[in-house]
């Protein structure tokens, strides 16, 4: 199996003591490809030099999440446009809205967005985008784009079967994380996991977050990595009722072309 993790915080600090390691035990996984999320105006220019510092096996996003909105200034706009330059540099976000947490104001968020929304139009960057509770106000900010942008994945998707069906109606791809394992929160997604047509789905871990619960035994740090992105394909295999190595083959060609990975 040959399998990319589009969504991987591998700046996190709980890495810092074997980054390397974790890399290598992806590689030893079946994992060719790994992006680097960017979030915040800290982490966005360590997920550049961690892409940097791997050529060809990591790149990176560049973006502000919502949580970090307050911190989206025009001298971080032009960090991030800066930033964007560079060609390991393969996705606009993590951005997007996040009414369930609100840590940052919500017209902070949607300013933060914006921005960033207008930086896809003009750099024609696929957008690595996230939402929570924010389903209203994040689909009319993403169609006041509607014709300018390139094509949107919505990142770690937990939400509602009529969430799923509005985004792929506009043909928004679909990131799958372990949530998908947690049968206390989860359990939606094994349905509705079968209605993603195979050239609109891509695999992430998300790592360190969201370890999926069904890994057994689960690590003593309780910490997530890339090399448990098989795991969560062989469930979502499952689910799908298809043949494991059809789903890696499949979410690994989807985000090849996504990401503009191969040349």
């Amino acid at each position: 199996m040959q399998l990319i993790d589009i969504g991987a915080n591998l700046t996190h600090d709980s890495f810092d003591r074997d980054r390397d390691a974790v890399l290598q035990r992806a590689r030893d996984a079946g994992v060719v490809a790994m992006v680097v999320t960017g979030a915040s105006r800290e982490h966005s220019p360590m997920a550049l030099r961690l892409a940097q510092a791997h050529p060809g096996f990591l790149y990176a996003t560049a973006g502000v999440h919502p949580h970090h909105a307050i911190e989206y200034t025009d001298e971080c706009d032009a960090e991030l446009r800066e930033l964007h330059a560079h060609p390991e540099v393969v996705a606009v976000g993590e951005c997007g809205l996040d009414y369930f947490r609100d840590f940052s104001p919500r017209p902070a968020q949607r300013r933060a967005f914006e921005r960033q929304l207008q930086i896809a139009a003009e750099n024609g960057k696929p957008l690595f985008l996230h939402q929570r509770d924010a389903h209203a106000d994040f689909l009319a900010m993403m169609k006041d784009f509607d014709g300018r942008l390139a094509p949107a994945v919505v990142h770690c998707f937990t939400g509602s079967r009529g969430e799923l069906f509005d985004y792929l109606d506009r043909d928004w791809h679909i990131g799958i994380t372990g949530w998908l394992c947690d049968e206390r929160r989860g359990q939606h997604l094994r349905e509705l996991v079968k209605s993603i047509p195979a050239h609109r789905l891509m695999v992430e871990t998300d790592a360190p977050y969201l370890l999926p619960r069904t890994l057994q035994p689960p690590p003593k740090d309780r910490r997530n990595e890339p090399m448990f992105l098989p795991h969560i394909v062989a469930e979502l295999a499952r689910d799908r009722g298809e043949d494991v190595a059809t789903t890696a083959a499949a979410t690994t060609a989807t985000a090849g072309g996504f990401f503009r990975l191969h040349g």
